[in-house]
């Protein structure tokens, strides 16, 4: 198998508002918010669907992968309810392999309501329900050790079993990337962030404003120093900067597409990334796989939703 993804299992749940409905709500625009059940069922009451995905950011990116004719695979913990089996049943029809055995837990299938804004911007209340239980128990140890690559989400590293799962991953996997996730998850695991990126991983993906938070850089120039000086690949997007990979003394720039028209920014990392590590997998150059990510996120962000047709 190319790639292994291990991420939070979580069913997408897309609906569109106006900016009024966060500030009622009191939600920070283009956030991703943890909320409890009721809180979910609450805000989702007053709600049109758009659409239901087997989502994630994670699980994104490996739909992605196999899209683009990768062998991959996915760990993710869901609950043997409706909704997981819409999770399983979502991804075995976009050909990946889920290397998890569902059973009957005490907390649902975790849910992400996706709230899209006239201007596009997504702004995330995630309930994780059991996907945020994950432990090491839950790793398939043969699909790990069996990846050329595993890709794990910042979204999903948390104190205790989650842990647990990450460490196991990492030191049973031949090569192990991961992305930053979100601003908040940087700021509330700084330290732990610190280490892994410096020690354990081989490439890191982040935007710019999660990278700056982890080393509390004041500009790009200063993470450039950080990325020369650990050894180990960073691969950063700028949004309309497009997006730059630092690797020992090599700095590589990739200019984001022009004139697009922007529907939905779900996705966009998470597809960004897909188009990265299939260059990574596939022996194309930094420089023909930024391009790969660039091209696979200029698609996701026009369409509404985080899987491509």
């Amino acid at each position: 198998m190319k790639i292994l993804g291990i991420g939070n299992a979580i069913v997408d749940v897309i609906c569109k508002v106006e900016d009024k409905y966060l500030s009622d709500n009191e939600l920070k625009k283009s956030t991703m918010k943890l909320v409890d059940e009721n809180e979910f069922q609450k805000l989702l009451s007053t709600l049109k669907i758009e659409n239901t995905v087997s989502g994630g950011s994670v699980a994104n990116s490996i739909v992605g992968l196999s899209q683009l004719g990768n062998k991959v695979g996915f760990i993710g913990k869901v609950n043997d309810d409706d909704l997981g089996q819409k999770y399983e049943n979502g991804l075995k029809k976009e050909s990946v392999d889920y290397f998890y055995s569902k059973k009957k837990e005490s907390m649902p299938t975790g849910t992400c309501l996706i709230l899209i804004t006239p201007d596009s911007e997504r702004t995330m209340c995630t309930f994780l329900g059991t996907s945020g239980k994950i432990n090491q128990n839950d790793m398939d140890i043969n699909s790990i050790k069996n990846s050329e690559l595993v890709f794990l989400e910042g979204y999903l590293w948390d104190e205790g079993g989650p842990k647990s799962a990450f460490d196991k991953a990492i030191n049973n996997s031949k090569k192990v990337a991961m992305s930053l996730s979100d601003i908040f998850c940087v700021e509330r695991h700084k330290t732990h962030f610190l280490n892994l990126v410096q020690n354990k991983l081989d490439i890191t993906f982040a935007n710019e404003q999660e990278i700056m938070s982890l080393i509390d850089a004041k500009d790009i120039g200063e993470v450039i120093t950080f990325g020369k000086q650990i050894g180990k690949q960073i691969i950063i997007t700028r949004g309309e900067k497009g997006s730059i990979s630092i690797y020992k003394n090599e700095i590589i720039e990739c200019e984001a597409q022009k004139s697009l028209k922007i529907i939905d920014l779900t996705g966009a990392g998470d597809l960004f990334a897909a188009g990265y590590l299939h260059g990574y997998i596939n022996n194309l150059t930094i420089n023909e796989s930024l391009k790969k990510g660039t091209e696979m996120s200029s698609k996701i962000i026009q369409k509404i939703g985080a899987r491509l047709d």
